[in-house]
C-alpha cells in the first residue's frame, strides 16, 4: 500500500513536471509567434503585392502624384499574419489592403515636351519657346536679337530636346508615353516583372 503511494506521487511530481515544462514551452512559443507578427509595413518582398497605380491620360503620372511621391496600395500574401497601422493584428486572405508604400513619380505641371521642342524648332528665333516655358526675359531678348543672331536658338532647341531646360517652376515635362523620357533604366528589388502573353 506504501509503495503504491509512493509511485502515485512520483507519478504525479512527472505529471507536474511534464505539465511545468509544456507550459514553458508554449509560453515561449507563443512569444516568438507574437514576435513574427511585424507591422504590415515591414513585410519583405513576396509577402505582399502592390497594385499598379491609376495613371492619369494626360500627365502619364500615378494620379495621387504629390511632392514626386504617390501612394500604392499593397496586399500581404494569403496566411501572412502582421500587424496594421492601428495596433491589431490581421491574417491576410490575400484580397485586403494591409498598407500603403510609396512610389517615385514625376512632379508634372502641364508643360508639354513636344509643345517645347516644336515651338524651340520653329519658332525658337522669336523666342516662343522660353515665353511657354515661363523665361519672359529670354523670351524677349531672343526675340530683339533674332535668336541671337541663331546661335541661341541652336543651343536653346539643344538643351531642350535633351531635356536640360524644362520649365521655370522647376516640374517635369509632359511626355506621352514611358518610354520617350530620357531617363536611365535599372533593375532594382523593388521592380515588378509582368509575365509576357502569348499570342
Amino acid at each position: 500500500m506504501a509503495s503504491s503511494r509512493r509511485r502515485l506521487a512520483s507519478l504525479r511530481s512527472g505529471l507536474w513536471t511534464i505539465f511545468f515544462f509544456f507550459s514553458l514551452l508554449y509560453s515561449h512559443f507563443r512569444s516568438v509567434v507574437a514576435e513574427d507578427a511585424d507591422n504590415c509595413d515591414n513585410l519583405r518582398l513576396g509577402q505582399y503585392l502592390c497594385k499598379d497605380p491609376k495613371i492619369d491620360e494626360n500627365t502619364q503620372e500615378p494620379e495621387n502624384c504629390r511632392d514626386a511621391t504617390a501612394w500604392v496600395e499593397c496586399l500581404p500574401a494569403p496566411n501572412v499574419t502582421c500587424r496594421l497601422s492601428n495596433g491589431t493584428e490581421f491574417r491576410f486572405s490575400g484580397d485586403e489592403v494591409g498598407f500603403n508604400k510609396t512610389i517615385p513619380c514625376r512632379n508634372v505641371s502641364g508643360y508639354s515636351y513636344k509643345v517645347a521642342v516644336a515651338l524651340s524648332l520653329f519658332l525658337g528665333w522669336l523666342g516662343a519657346d522660353r515665353f511657354y516655358l515661363g523665361y519672359p526675359a529670354l523670351g524677349l531678348l531672343k526675340f530683339c536679337t533674332v535668336g541671337f543672331c541663331g546661335i541661341g536658338t541652336l543651343v536653346d532647341f539643344i538643351l531642350i530636346t535633351m531635356q536640360i531646360v524644362g520649365p521655370s517652376d522647376g516640374s517635369d515635362y509632359i511626355v506621352d508615353y514611358y518610354g520617350a523620357r530620357l531617363t536611365r533604366l535599372s533593375i532594382t528589388n523593388q521592380t515588378y516583372r509582368k509575365p509576357h502573353l502569348s499570342l
